[in-house]
Formats: C-alpha cells, sequence, structure tokens
C-alpha cells in the first residue's frame, strides 16, 4: 500500500499508510483525542498514564488496551509486536533514544510537540486528518476555535500567577510551554515564566521576589494536597486554588472548556487580594 510523509516535530519526513488502523499512543492527552474521535478500536497499546477516558464505553473500552509502561520508559519491544501502523510520540513526553529505537525497527513514529494552544488546536486537526475522522473531529475544533475568540474578546485582568508542578524539588511552569500559553492567553500573568527553563526549579524563599498574585496547585504530574499548603504558608500568604491538572497541561477534546475555565479562574483575581487568606477550591 502506498504511503505517504509526514514531516513531524523533529523535522524527519514519517512515511504513514493512508487511516492508519493500529495505533500505539504514548501521548496521554492524545489518547483522550483518540477515544473522543471514535477511534478506540484502533488503538493497540497506550501508556500507564493514558488514563481518559475513564468512563462509559469508552473508558471500559481504554481499560482492555495492552499497557506500555510510562511514557519515559516504554516497553520497546512490547510495542514492536503489537506492529502498529503509526505510534503517536511527543518531544516532551517521550526520549529521543526511545523514538529512534522504534522509528530503526521500521516503525512509523509520528512525535509532536505543541507549545501553545494554537499549536495544540492545528495538531489535533492534522491527527483527524491523518486517520481520516475529519467530520468527527469538526464540533470539537469548532468549539476550542469559538472558545479561544471568547477569551480573547474578554477584557484581561492579569493577575501575577505561579504554577508549581513538582516538589522535592520544587518546579513551576515556565516560558515556552503549552501550560504557560493557556495561562497567558487566559489572562494570567506566569512570573515563572522569567526564570530559566522550561520547568524551572526554584526554593521557596523566591516566591517574595516573584510577587505572584495567586498560585496555583495543579493535580498532576504532581498531585498538590491541602498537606502541601504549609510549607508554602511558610514563605507566602496570599491565595492559593488547587486545579485540574488535566486539564491545564492537556490539549485534547475538553481543549475548550480548560480555556473557558482558566479564563473564569484568572479574572476572578483581576487585581491583588485584599486580605491573605487562603483558598482551596477543586479543578
Amino acid at each position: 500500500m502506498t504511503t505517504r510523509l509526514l514531516v513531524d516535530a523533529l523535522g524527519r519526513s514519517v512515511p504513514v499508510l493512508p487511516s492508519p488502523q493500529r495505533i500505539v499512543s504514548l501521548v496521554p492527552s492524545l489518547t483522550e483525542w483518540l477515544f473522543a474521535l471514535g477511534l478506540g478500536h484502533r488503538v493497540v497499546g497506550v501508556t500507564d498514564y493514558c488514563v481518559q477516558p475513564s468512563v462509559g464505553e469508552a473508558g471500559a473500552a481504554l481499560k482492555t488496551k495492552r499497557r506500555l509502561r510510562g511514557t519515559k520508559n516504554p516497553d520497546r519491544a512490547a510495542i514492536v509486536a503489537l506492529q502498529p501502523d503509526i505510534i503517536l510520540a511527543n518531544k516532551e513526553e517521550n526520549r529521543e533514544r526511545d523514538v529512534q529505537a522504534l522509528a530503526a525497527a521500521g516503525l512509523a513514529v509520528y512525535v509532536s510537540d505543541p507549545r501553545t494552544v494554537s499549536d495544540a488546536i492545528a495538531l489535533l486537526a492534522e491527527l483527524a486528518g491523518i486517520f481520516g475522522v475529519q467530520a468527527a473531529a469538526q464540533p470539537y475544533i469548532r468549539a476550542m476555535q469559538t472558545a479561544q475568540q471568547e477569551v480573547a474578546a474578554r477584557p484581561l485582568p492579569r493577575p501575577r500567577v505561579l504554577v508549581p508542578i513538582w516538589r522535592d524539588p520544587w518546579m513551576a511552569i515556565g516560558d515556552d510551554t503549552y501550560a504557560n500559553d493557556l495561562l497567558q492567553f487566559c489572562g494570567g500573568l506566569n512570573v515563572a515564566a522569567e526564570l530559566a527553563g522550561r520547568y524551572p526549579r526554584f526554593e521557596l524563599e523566591l516566591i517574595e521576589r516573584l510577587r505572584p498574585d495567586l498560585i496555583l496547585l495543579p493535580s498532576e504530574p504532581y498531585r498538590f494536597s491541602p498537606a502541601d499548603l504549609p510549607a508554602l504558608l511558610s514563605v507566602w500568604a496570599g491565595p492559593c486554588r488547587f486545579v485540574d491538572g488535566e486539564l491545564l497541561t492537556w490539549y485534547g477534546p475538553r481543549l475548550a472548556q480548560a480555556l473557558r475555565t482558566f479564563a473564569s479562574l484568572l479574572q476572578s483575581f483581576g487585581a491583588p487580594p485584599s486580605s491573605a487568606g487562603n483558598e482551596a477550591a477543586g479543578g
């Protein structure tokens, strides 16, 4: 069967069959996208972190898929044995040596690397085209674009935001990342964007100099909980909010919801809080 060449985020020309039927997804957010488009029956393998969809028939179907370990340590032998027509990988989430090894085994590995909301929407539309399900994707893509337009038309309050994603060591969302662009687009000023690196490490004492108006504590990759608040309160007394880490960092069928959720949240913190009380709310 004739293949077509797709240029991926690494600049590689990847030969892919028309409408690939056997898919391995090493990217949790893209696994959710595939199932949303009705492609779950084509998915033959996923990572241990591919947990969405989690309910309904699609959730039940996902549980039957072959688990291939984590995004950083995929079971390459198991992937090769599955004989996929295409493997979906991501420059940030997956290791280059795994991509190279799978490609050397003769498999088509398509690597993505969205750094902005617009990048993500374009990627999702591109994947729908690769798998021949543009009609199924159209309502989602239209909803994302509509949400983009709605958020862009709002008066943006620009509260200063810090978003830790790990502790021991403490790390935050930095510049040149999808989550940073989402925050900025929704009206926040990410104070960690001025630090070096895409996911910079920081000491708690630095928070005072960064001067956030609000700290967002996501549910992943590290699951923050009230047990983490005392460490933050030892150096800073402003408001904190617990948020859905998937909405913040995953680009998939819930992207429109993410835009509206974070735009509304950040708009409610348009001015520095008048009190030093701590708030926590689920994402």
